[in-house]
């Protein structure tokens, strides 16, 4: 009872007439240029947190926990 092949065609004939195949381009094209967009920050995101980790020792000036307490 699942969409079969000959579902799946309707549907894409009633979308491509519905939107157009040039504005149907358009939306693929964002699409792909978002997703690649993600995975690049993800990668970077991922990069930052391994040099993060390197760097445990606070920069001078930054308030600690431990400053946080004494004061």
């Amino acid at each position: 009872m699942g969409l079969s092949i000959p579902h799946l065609l309707v549907v894409l004939v009633i979308v491509v007439l519905v939107f157009g195949t040039k504005r149907l381009k358009n939306v693929g094209a964002d699409l792909g240029e978002a997703i690649k967009g993600f995975r690049s920050a993800v990668k970077e995101g991922g990069d930052d947190k391994a040099i993060a980790r390197k760097e445990e020792e606070p920069l001078e000036g930054e308030v600690t926990h431990k400053e946080k307490d004494q004061a």
